[in-house]
């Protein structure tokens, strides 16, 4: 690989909300649109009501959670967005966590939060339940996650983001993420890759 190409890394966005139109979504989505300035990023976007998934110990599509896992094994960087319900994030996230298995394919990996909520508070509350999950199965949550206040202002129909402040914070969290990549996970595949240079044969 060409020192001047960045090498293509996976970012796996997963929502934690089912309901049609949600809002959820829609704040996904501006972080998605950042991620997509970038070419050497490779997106896939989980959207849950296309998932058969079940609770912990149900009987459920294993096909679907063994694809899922596979995806999110392969992930470079993961966002994880979610409605707050009741004081702490959706049972929609919930589910797709444990789906991930434990040992979680989430482990070492970074990890950004969205929390969206209808109260003038934010999901706060959500957004800092659901660090403390990925952290005890060992995703690298990186600092400064997005509660979104009063999040039926934020969009209009179409979904856009017509508050700037909101819009800013959503594509910070993208940008988060990246600088950690280029910052921490690129510097190790470089290294790994200089390593397997010297020890091809030929280079002894």
């Amino acid at each position: 690989m060409s020192q001047d190409t960045p090498p293509k890394f996976r970012i796996v966005a997963i929502s934690g909300s089912v309901r049609p139109g949600n809002f959820t979504g829609k704040a996904l989505a501006v972080v998605c649109d950042e991620l997509r300035k970038h070419d050497h990023i490779e997106l896939i976007i989980i959207d849950p009501a296309e998932w058969q998934l079940s609770p912990g110990g149900a009987s459920g599509d294993e096909e679907a959670e063994t694809k899922l896992k596979a995806i999110v094994k392969d992930a470079t960087g993961i966002v994880l967005a979610t409605p707050e319900y009741h004081g702490s994030y959706s049972a929609v996230m919930k589910i797709i966590i444990e789906s991930l298995g434990f040992p979680s394919v989430m482990e070492g990996k970074p990890l950004v939060l969205i929390g969206v909520a209808a109260g003038a508070i934010g999901a706060i509350k959500a957004t800092e339940h659901l660090r403390s999950v990925c952290s005890h199965i060992g995703a690298l949550v990186l600092p400064g996650p997005v509660s979104l206040a009063s999040v039926f202002k934020l969009f209009d129909e179409d979904g856009n983001c017509i508050d700037e402040q909101s819009d800013k914070r959503l594509r910070g969290a993208a940008t988060r993420l990246l600088d950690y990549i280029a910052n921490h996970i690129c510097p190790s595949i470089s290294l790994e890759e200089m390593v397997r240079e010297q020890q091809a044969p030929g280079n002894e």
